[in-house]
């Protein structure tokens, strides 16, 4: 595997998008508290305390810049740190597992091409017996299925790569799909919402469910409102989903856009009145 102090300008470039997309820098950067970008993000608060994007600039010490590639897939795609401990799953590996090992050298050659910043991360906050790494065992018996991506032969390219970019690069089950009492995804109800997301904010029904999800949407408005946020009634997106299109959506290409809009479009309605996403502010 190439070094990322070599690595060439067009894998940083792809790996430059695949940030953006996955939004990287909302969780690893505090923006608030005008922070250095990487070097640690804002408090993530759970039903199981508090969490903090940790430093992910490539500084040797306080960073990532001494982990191999071999550390980095360890990381995304099974959530273990390079001693072999247990990582939280506010990283969501549990996303990251079915990306592909191509885009994950892309995406660390970008973040390695990035400034280091010599500074230590903030120390989790989490309540007890929620702190104990090891207990991440159990719960990853529970909660983890790992990939890879597996394209269905059966759909069309810009169904696959909508699915890919849904459910791997964007991890949008992350934020859009409930969970249960142990913080674990209920995939039964995928994407129908929740109204205890991030910061115990809603996020929206975004299945085919023409009562409360996009069932009513049509393809244009879908990939419309993922370009500029701005809904078919004329509202534009706020708070959680606001930041997801600024730093995130905003930044596909129309191809890839496309892609998520047919993968969406495809989803097995699910109603969900309390999550309803035609309503204002689409949170």
């Amino acid at each position: 595997m190439a070094s990322p102090a070599v690595a060439d300008s067009g894998s940083i470039d792809r790996g430059a998008y695949l940030f953006a997309i996955a939004g990287c820098g909302g969780c690893h950067t505090d923006d608030k508290h005008h922070g250095a970008p990487l070097a640690g993000g804002p408090p993530l608060v759970t039903p199981f305390g508090t969490l903090y994007g940790p430093n992910i600039t490539p500084d040797p010490t306080y960073g990532i810049g001494a982990w191999s590639n071999a550390d980095f897939f360890q990381a995304l795609l099974q959530g273990l740190r390079p001693d072999g401990g247990h990582l939280f799953p506010a990283l969501p590996y549990t996303s990251f597992t079915f990306m592909t090992d191509t885009d994950l050298l892309d995406l660390k050659a970008y973040i390695f091409a990035q400034p280091p910043v010599a500074q230590p991360s903030k120390e989790q906050d989490l309540w007890f017996p929620f702190s104990w790494r090891w207990l991440q065992t159990f719960w990853r018996w529970m909660n983890f299925t790992p990939g890879p991506f597996k394209p269905d032969v059966s759909r069309n390219p810009a169904w696959n790569r909508g699915a890919y970019i849904v459910q791997a690069v964007a991890h949008c089950g992350e934020c859009h799909t409930p969970r249960g009492m142990t913080g674990g995804l209920e995939t039964d109800l995928a994407y129908s919402g929740t109204v205890n997301g991030p910061g115990g904010q809603k996020v929206a029904n975004i299945t085919s469910d023409k009562g409360t999800g996009l069932g009513l949407w049509s393809h244009g408005q879908i990939v419309h409102f993922l370009k500029s946020g701005i809904l078919p009634n004329g509202d534009v997106a706020g708070s959680l989903m606001g930041e997801v299109i600024q730093r995130s959506t905003s930044k596909m290409t129309d191809t890839d856009r496309d892609a998520v809009a047919t993968y969406l479009e495809g989803l097995a309605p699910i109603h969900n009145p309390r999550a309803k996403a035609t309503q204002p502010g689409f949170n």
